[in-house]
């Protein structure tokens, strides 16, 4: 049983409505499962500044889940890495918000991303150039569970281990779905935090919606100073909306009709505008 949502939680699942309203498509789904780890993420934790997406010294956090972008792209516009007004456009000619991150083009991504089992990789890299150029800098890598299937995460993940990169932590958004179904019947992950323990990092369970024990657990990081860490997010995909809660058939969406949305919102208690 995951935690309720608190006030935030609502409104941003609301803004992000307002967004797929204009755009009627996107995967909802991964995006409410994962919003309040990055929420917590980028409002409590990393260190960045918007007004320099390219500071050397920032924190690197790396969506590998590429396709839960409106998570961030919502708590980007939030801090002030481009104008809340940009989200109107997602998926539009005239924006720059694809569905899926694109490096280079959208201030405060770190790395493109959409093709699963990309960003451990490349968390690894950066966490190596920053012992390499003796940066201080954390680097957070978040993936699916259908991701993990992956074996490009588990090269990386043994690379990690080898060099004991204590300033990198995955975060895995574990809703136990992947994209046409439960994880149980596809390829099922248990014992999952043993498997990262296995492959040498400090591994923990969290409850992904709660923002108290995720910020908790965040500010203690590093788990253990001389290894990588990993972190179980359970979470529920669809959070927050009941009629599409676990339904796979919402992992990506087009043509959301004025009556889903009209469902959508009362779920969430807000009036459709």
């Amino acid at each position: 049983m995951s935690a309720p949502l608190d006030q935030q939680a609502c409104e941003q699942r609301r803004d992000i409505l307002r967004i797929l309203e204009v755009a009627r498509r996107g995967h909802i789904g991964s995006t409410f499962s994962l919003l309040e780890i990055v929420r917590v993420l980028y409002h409590d934790i990393l260190r960045v500044d918007p007004k320099r997406p390219d500071w050397p010294d920032r924190d690197r956090f790396v969506l590998s889940k590429g396709h839960g972008c409106l998570s961030l792209y919502l708590n980007l516009a939030e801090k002030g890495f481009f104008p809340k007004e940009e989200l109107l456009r997602f998926c539009k000619f005239n924006g720059m918000l694809g569905g899926h991150p694109e490096y280079g083009v959208i201030p405060g991504v770190e790395a493109s991303t959409g093709a699963l089992g990309h960003g451990l990789p490349i968390g690894v890299g950066m966490a190596l150039a920053a012992r390499m150029d003796r940066k201080d800098y954390r680097v957070f890598v978040l993936m699916g569970d259908g991701e993990c299937d992956e074996g490009s995460v588990w090269e990386a993940a043994m690379c990690a281990g080898k060099h004991k990169l204590s300033r990198l932590t995955a975060i895995v958004d574990y809703n136990k779905m992947q994209s046409y179904g439960p994880l149980e019947e596809i390829q099922p992950l248990e014992p999952f935090a043993d498997k990262w323990r296995s492959f040498g990092f400090a591994a923990c369970e969290v409850d992904g919606h709660d923002v108290v024990a995720l910020r908790k657990l965040f500010r203690s990081l590093p788990l253990d100073p001389a290894r990588p860490t990993a972190i179980i997010a359970h979470t529920v995909k669809g959070k927050g909306m009941p009629c599409i809660e676990g339904n796979p058939s919402w992992h990506h969406k087009t043509k959301i009709t004025d009556e889903e949305f009209d469902q959508l919102y009362a779920d969430l208690g807000f009036p459709r505008k």
